[in-house]
């Protein structure tokens, strides 16, 4: 067998899950942890080695993707290129925003900066996100909303967007955001854990800023307004997200019968139950499994009445 199923890996955070992680694995699950880090060799920022993955081996998955990066990752790897979650909101999440490549790049010493996607497993009714602001932000005016923790302006200023089970969203690097409470969600990112916080005060938060300070850190953010139809482009269509994605990393919904190409991914079953097979591998799965895929599995097929998310980095993993 190649393919590893995977434990539940959640580190501490500051806001309240709801249980839904613990109700929706088939492994057990802390119900207070409202994260699960799939297949993460990404740590929390300035907290190391908080985040990181263990495989049921002992083996911290990061150092054994280093020990044997062919085997892992393929030929044309170096890295995953990738960090997947399950996120459970239990209560409204701050409005915040993360910093792109260039950004990245030129001031926290990273290739990667943190575009990230959702794609909703479950939602109360009336379940929404924030998602952009809905006009132009003045860079002085968001300054003073987020010094003066002037929540509700910032809040009123954004696009509250309503989401269901089902849906999957785009959320680039940029963009404030903040999900709603009720949902229970896959999310793909860029392998970082940097986000600016522009609301924290209610949270029991001293502040987020990167260790930039504000006045540099709030230069990462989009404060341009976004229209609904700027908007309705963040959505797939035909596909489960849109083409803009495919820089920073692939999500595609399988079912029964579905073949999954080779390469280093990350399998979450989100409904039914049936197998996953290929040369070297075997095995049943069901709603709430997580999987995690290396290059050496080869090819594999989805089979039975099963659904699930297969979540990749991109094709050309970022350069510094």
């Amino acid at each position: 067998m190649t393919v590893e199923a995977l434990a539940a890996n959640q580190p501490e955070t500051f806001y309240r899950g709801a249980g839904r992680i613990a109700a929706f694995r088939t492994a057990p699950a802390l119900p207070d942890r409202p994260e699960d880090w799939i297949a993460s060799v990404t740590t929390r920022h300035g907290l190391g080695p908080s985040g990181l993955s263990t495989l049921a081996d002992g083996r911290v998955l990061a150092e054994a993707i280093a020990a044997d990066r062919r085997w892992w990752l393929g030929p044309d790897r170096t890295d995953t290129g990738v960090l997947v979650k399950l996120l459970d909101a239990g209560q409204r999440l701050p409005l915040h925003v993360h910093p792109d490549r260039r950004f990245a790049t030129a001031h926290l010493a990273s290739a990667y900066g943190k575009t990230e996607a959702w794609v909703i497993v479950s939602a109360r009714p009336d379940a929404y996100v924030h998602l952009g602001f809905a006009r132009d932000v003045a860079a002085e005016e968001l300054a003073g909303w987020v010094s003066g923790q002037q929540t509700e302006q910032m809040l009123q200023a954004t696009n509250k967007i309503p989401v269901m089970a089902g849906d999957a969203i785009l959320c680039p690097a940029g963009l404030p955001h903040a999900i709603g409470d009720g949902i229970l969600l896959v999310e793909v990112q860029e392998p970082t854990d940097f986000s600016v916080l522009l609301e924290y005060e209610g949270f029991g938060l001293p502040g987020g800023h990167l260790g930039l300070g504000y006045d540099l850190a709030l230069q990462c953010v989009d404060r341009a307004g976004w229209t609904p139809e700027r908007l309705a482009g963040l959505r797939g269509g035909d596909r489960l997200l849109p083409a803009a994605a495919d820089e920073f990393f692939s999500a595609h919904r399988l079912r029964g019968g579905h073949r999954i190409e080779q390469g280093f991914s990350v399998l979450v079953a989100v409904a039914g139950e049936g197998r996953l097979s290929g040369e070297h591998d075997d095995l049943s799965l069901r709603r709430g499994d997580t999987l995690l895929i290396p290059y050496a599995a080869g090819p594999l097929r989805l089979q039975g009445e099963v659904e699930a998310i297969r979540l990749a980095g991109p094709t050309q993993p970022a350069r510094p």
